[in-house]
């Protein structure tokens, strides 16, 4: 029998349909006490990640402009205009700051983020 820590189950949330995300436009979701930022690329893909600026403590990420750097999809702070990576959460412009990241998938239509 194999049992899993709770640090490591992942618990699915349904936040949205998939058509409800508009390409290239953020939007955020309160998932249990997570204020997540939902992101959908021009090509479909769809990313996750936590909505506060490190930089000013607030909840803006979701409102950033969507784009990439170097090939990357990320999205720019509204506040300092700091640049996040939507693949890693990684602040690209001080590598020693980044943001958390989350699953996400779409399921029947239905958009759903993971928290552990």
């Amino acid at each position: 029998m194999t049992v899993l820590s709770e640090a490591t189950t992942t618990v699915w949330t349904a936040v949205c349909a998939y058509t409800d995300l508009l390409p290239e436009r953020g939007a955020c979701a309160l998932v249990g006490r997570h204020q997540i930022a939902l992101f959908r690329t021009f090509d479909g893909e769809l990313f996750a990640i936590g909505n506060q600026d490190p930089f000013s403590g607030a909840q803006v990420l979701s409102r950033g402009i969507v784009g990439t750097r170097a090939g990357e999809p990320s999205v720019a702070s509204p506040m300092h205009k700091e640049v996040f990576s939507l693949v890693t959460g990684v602040c690209l412009d001080d590598p020693a700051v980044a943001v958390p990241t989350y699953p996400i998938r779409v399921a029947d239509g239905t958009v759903e983020v993971g928290v552990r």
